[in-house]
């Protein structure tokens, strides 16, 4: 029987009937994990969640925690972005990124690092070895160039419109969306500046865990790579899960290994001299 869900009392009952729903991409509360590494607790869980294919996630992680994202079907793309939870106008460069390491492609040891000099993430974990510092992701117009779609409400969502969610939650504005990363979607520079996607779709279950450095909000947007060269809108859901840490010690091996990076993290604990 079709529920008259225009009269008040009957959309209320209906929503509450809704209760203990589960569906696969939902945040898990309270968060509940069972192949945690070893030496993390259960109690130290802090976030728990399937982010749908053309979906979107934020959190607030304080400095030390890590964040685990799981490629669960082997074509997902997390476009993420990073701020300094205190002061969000601080937020990750991907030009500084590049240029302070020298190198443009991201993987194990290297940082993400904010416009003002300091670390805000660093990668200490990838199985994947395929990610993108250069393309940023979809926006509106590029969907709808490629598959006839691009609104946020639409069938195609793009990548742009879903950060630009996660931000506003934190009280950002469009303005506040800025360039991004890519992880398990690559890309590769040919010799004559090419740019050839590296898109999968790639092995199940590639992981890539990173460490919180400063206390950092994230937003992370599971869409289409911008480059992806099928003609269909195809992505699958990435897991997410963050737990309390350390915070980086000075015999850390990724805090020292260039002095360009040493100079960062100096910056970060400057920071919280205080």
């Amino acid at each position: 029987m079709t529920q008259n869900l225009a009269n008040p009392l009957a959309a209320r009952d209906h929503a509450r009937a809704m209760e203990g729903t589960i569906v696969d991409a939902m945040p898990v509360l309270p968060p509940v994990a069972d192949d945690l590494p070893a030496d993390v607790s259960a109690g130290d869980l802090v976030w728990e969640e399937t982010i749908a294919a053309g979906g979107y996630a934020t959190r607030k992680l304080s400095r030390g925690s890590r964040l685990r994202l799981i490629d669960l079907e082997g074509d997902a793309c997390a476009s993420l972005l990073i701020y300094n939870a205190e002061m969000p106008s601080e937020r990750l460069n991907v030009a500084d990124t590049v240029k302070v390491q020298w190198n443009a492609y991201l993987g194990a040891g290297k940082l993400l690092l904010s416009d003002m000099g300091r670390v805000l993430m660093s990668i200490v974990e990838d199985e994947a070895q395929t990610h993108d510092a250069f393309c940023g992701t979809s926006n509106a117009s590029t969907n709808a160039a490629k598959y006839g779609e691009g609104r946020n409400s639409g069938a195609f969502p793009n990548g742009r419109d879903r950060l630009l969610l996660g931000s506003a939650k934190h009280g950002l504005q469009r303005r506040d969306v800025h360039p991004c990363v890519n992880l398990f979607k690559g890309t590769r520079i040919e010799a004559d500046g090419t740019i050839t996607p590296l898109v999968g779709p790639y092995e199940a279950g590639r992981k890539i865990i990173l460490r919180a450095e400063m206390d950092v909000i994230v937003v992370i947007a599971n869409c289409p790579h911008v480059l992806d060269p099928r003609d269909e809108w195809a992505v699958t859901p990435l897991r997410a899960s963050a737990w309390r840490g350390a915070v980086t010690d000075e015999a850390d091996p990724v805090r020292s290994a260039t002095p360009e990076g040493l100079r960062a993290f100096k910056n970060v604990e400057d920071y919280y001299r205080r």
